[in-house]
């Protein structure tokens, strides 16, 4: 049986900038051969002359523009002559040279705002939120899967630990005592907290209903000797419970009672001692703490954060369901609003040059100084390919242009000098 060859694999694509120094460097040898052909049968013709004349200008101007342009990056044939390789021997100044003309051209304050002044964001936000489905597709997918891939990169326990720390600490920070106070306060005022009493007052006679039998037993257990052989102990028992329901009775049905204006009293007191009083708050402040520690909370603060994290992956893997649902019609409001309203739109543009300008203003150092440390930590090498590979197919064009205008000079001085 015949076996089939395995396939070959698939050759690696030629870099523009590579393919086109061998179409230079193959004209210039052309010329050389076509020099040395002309020279060995010059004298069977005087045309020929003119050809020999083309082709050695042509060698004259294509050998030195490649000398040239070699010396851009390297030296040439590796010999050491002065002046060459001006690339890697001033690769710092370059990045040094690259960092001021980003600062002075891109990142100054005044460039940016005048640039941004010139950018209607607002607009261009409120039409994409208005019609989200209008325009192309690709760029909120790719801007979705950008999203995603951002997100699921991420080191997520390092991620969820800053998020799951922020929101400690954001609780720790908050001072609930004067809110709880504050809202105590105001339920007191609005008479709230009248269904409050009324449920304690009816849970208490409930749980008196339930649990007589502890009183009777705590009185008899109480109770002298004589007390129990006359069974006067029952009857104490009896009066003690019938008089403690009574009491809640009353209470229940009477809202001005006087142990039920204590009780709001105390309340009172305890809203304003929440709200003004530093012994009550700190208090407060440490049952928080523990709260916050306890490892209960700590794992619903997990789980808050790994319902928020799957919320945003999958509003981002698929944007046309998130901006389907009640997210999405606030989203679309707001653009319509954006594309409506001129002044909130200048607002949010003011809001966003003075956002960019101020960052500018506060890391534009920052970045210039990144932009020149990273290339001074390029090692020549790196420096040379990357440039090479930017424009080296245009100065192989140059060495191209050299030999083709070389020979042309050479064929017009060869003309010349056989009419004179």
């Amino acid at each position: 049986m015949k076996m089939l060859a395995p396939p070959r694999p698939a050759a690696s694509p030629v870099h523009p900038a590579r393919r086109m120094r061998i179409a230079a460097t193959g004209m210039l040898i052309a010329m050389a051969a076509l020099f040395l052909a002309a020279r060995a049968t010059v004298h069977l013709h005087p045309a020929v002359g003119f050809v020999q004349a083309f082709a050695e200008a042509a060698m004259v101007g294509g050998l030195a523009d490649w000398f040239a342009v070699t010396a851009l990056f390297r030296h040439p044939l590796g010999l050491p002559i002065p002046h060459t390789a001006i690339i890697p021997r001033n690769k710092d100044r370059i990045g040094d040279t690259l960092a001021l003309f980003l600062r002075d051209n891109f990142l100054t304050p005044a460039v940016v705002a005048r640039r941004m002044q010139r950018l209607d964001m607002a607009a261009a936000a409120g039409r994409f939120l208005a019609s989200p489905s209008g325009g192309d597709g690709r760029l909120r997918e790719g801007a979705s899967r950008l999203a995603a891939d951002i997100l699921e990169a991420l080191d997520q326990e390092r991620l969820g630990g800053m998020v799951k720390g922020a929101i400690a600490q954001r609780l720790r920070a908050m001072n609930l005592a004067p809110l709880i106070g504050q809202a105590l306060e105001a339920a007191m005022r609005d008479g709230r907290h009248a269904p409050v009493m009324d449920g304690i007052i009816l849970w208490a006679d409930r749980t008196l209903e339930a649990n007589d039998h502890l009183i009777r037993q705590m009185v008899h257990d109480r109770s002298g000797k004589i007390l129990r052989w006359t069974g006067l102990d029952e009857n104490l028992s009896n009066a003690i419970i019938d008089g403690l329901r009574k009491l809640l009775a009353d209470m229940a049905q009477d809202p001005g009672h006087s142990l039920r204006l204590k009780a709001e009293e105390g309340l009172a007191k305890l809203a304003a001692d929440l709200q003004f009083d530093l012994e009550m708050q700190a208090r407060v402040a440490r049952i928080r703490d523990e709260i916050v520690d306890n490892p209960a909370m700590q794992r619903w603060i997990d789980g808050l954060w790994e319902q928020a994290r799957s919320g945003l992956l999958r509003a981002v893997r698929d944007p046309g369901k998130a901006m389907a649902g009640r997210l999405g019609e606030a989203l679309h409001q707001l653009g319509a609003t954006l594309q409506r309203d001129a002044r909130l739109r200048f607002l949010i543009n003011r809001f966003a040059r003075r956002a960019a300008v101020g960052a500018t203003a506060a890391y534009g150092d920052s970045i210039v100084k990144l932009v020149s440390e990273t290339v001074r930590g390029w090692d020549a090498g790196t420096v040379t390919s990357r440039l090479e590979h930017a424009v080296g197919r245009d100065l192989q064009y140059i060495r191209v242009n050299g030999t083709l205008v070389g020979g042309l000079v050479g064929l017009a001085i060869h003309a010349v000098d056989t009419l004179l």
